[in-house]
């Protein structure tokens, strides 16, 4: 018999969701959207919204539908492809780029200022950082306990005081908008919705949601998928004030820094003037449990997924990715963000294309002949695109530097959707047996 939860545990579900996804990058970003975008700062909001709240709750629903793995989600490119897909996504936004940015960011907005941005303090910093990683990791069960009942409540609290300030006592006035947003806001505002990393952070977070329900005793299908749904739905009204309200901050903070400012100076400058000298000290707060709970997250969820496919235990996997993960850190988040776009901007087309189609499976024959050709032609563009982003556009082809949307860095969307035309022309011409499509 399978237990349901009750409403203060549904809702402790989304607050952890919620708080698994909000890790510094979400912070820091929507300030930078603000502040470059002056006055068309709600029109880019659009843009950064879809790709940072939209399709992350999207692909968590897209999860739960199939049981919160990412390796069942890609059923119908095949296990190998499936199985490289998520070992690469589970990288990525684990202990090769993520999981390592959360410490760095978290040092050099709270300790890099009382210390220095030396190299001996953020060895020091990432040993105890990620001590108290692995040690609230090695207990998943307890997730929902320490996460949703606790740290999550603690990150809210903090978000909504910054939040409310924003909006209260805004800072200055609106910046005119660069180059970049005069001329496309929506498409600029999309792409650097990727930064936040929140798509693929959601097909790594998916089973670890799943199974903080399951923790509780949660066994049917049904209400493990229902349960799922409203939490990412919880997790994505939350993101979305929360972007709102940094929007906003970031709009009205042009009195107080450069326009070029990163996201971490315009907040910093903010609640230093709103706060006073409290104010480093709340934002270090602050982003110090954002890093900490993101990094829970992506800890338990890449042991639990390579637990899978190695002959190493759940606690043995938390502490090698914990270990490597602090070992990356120690690169320095310039190293590690310059590694990490071009791979970004390369991995999010074919997820996003496979997301999406995820919810077409009844519409065709045989759903591999859709799924496959469609992902392989937004990774071969979506390459091109992180070559671009890599700064080596010298390597490529003179076609390559023209593409329909390749200024917007979507030089992946047209090539798919005229792929997804073809594809689907052939499946209606071959016929055949419909796929197998999960009972929901």
């Amino acid at each position: 018999m399978t237990n349901r939860l009750s409403s203060k545990d549904i809702l402790a579900l989304g607050f952890m969701t919620f708080a698994l996804f909000v890790g510094a990058g979400n912070i820091i970003f929507p300030p930078m959207v603000g502040i470059q975008s002056g006055a068309h700062v709600w029109i880019a909001a659009i843009g950064f919204l879809i790709t940072a709240v939209g399709l992350p709750v999207i692909t968590v629903i897209a999860l739960a539908r199939v049981g919160g793995g990412i390796d069942a989600l890609s059923t119908p490119i095949g296990k190998a492809a499936g199985l490289v897909l998520a070992t690469v996504c589970y990288l990525a936004v684990g202990p090769l780029f993520a999981t390592p940015r959360t410490a760095t960011v978290s040092f050099e907005v709270g300790i890099a200022p009382l210390t220095g941005d030396g190299s001996l303090p953020l060895l020091i910093y990432s040993l105890i950082y990620f001590a108290l990683v692995i040690g609230i990791s090695l207990y998943p069960g307890k997730l929902l306990d320490t996460v949703g009942h606790f740290l999550a409540p603690l990150k809210i609290v903090a978000l909504a005081i910054l939040g409310i300030a924003a909006l209260i006592w805004p800072a200055g006035g609106v910046a005119p908008a660069t180059d970049a947003y005069q001329q496309a806001a929506f498409s600029t505002g999309f792409v650097n919705g990727y930064l936040t990393m929140d798509t693929l952070g959601a097909l790594v977070f998916g089973i670890v949601i799943v199974n903080a329900a399951r923790s509780r005793g949660v066994s049917e299908a049904k209400l493990l998928t229902r349960y799922t749904v409203l939490a990412g739905l919880i997790a994505g009204v939350g993101l979305t004030l929360v972007y709102l309200t940094l929007f906003k901050l970031g709009s009205n903070s042009a009195g107080l820094v450069e326009q070029s400012a990163n996201g971490a100076a315009i907040l910093h400058a903010y609640v230093q003037q709103t706060f006073g000298g409290m104010g480093s000290t709340f934002l270090a707060a602050l982003i110090f449990v954002a890093c900490m709970v993101t990094a829970v997250g992506l800890t338990c969820a890449c042991a639990e997924f390579f637990e899978q496919y190695l002959p190493l235990t759940y606690r043995q996997l938390v502490f090698i990715l914990g270990l490597f993960s602090m070992l990356v850190s120690n690169l320095g988040l310039s190293h590690l963000i310059r590694i990490s776009v071009p791979v970004l901007t390369g991995i999010y087309p074919p997820c996003i294309v496979l997301i999406l189609l995820s919810f077409t499976l009844r519409w065709w024959n045989k759903s591999s002949r859709i799924i496959a050709p469609t992902m392989l032609i937004s990774l071969v563009f979506g390459i091109i695109d992180a070559i671009k982003a890599g700064e080596l556009t010298s390597i490529l082809p003179a076609f390559a530097q023209h593409l329909p949307l390749a200024e917007q860095g979507l030089a992946w969307l047209p090539p798919s959707l005229a792929m997804l035309v073809v594809a689907a022309i052939y499946d209606r011409v071959r016929g055949g047996q419909p796929a197998n499509v999960p009972q929901q």
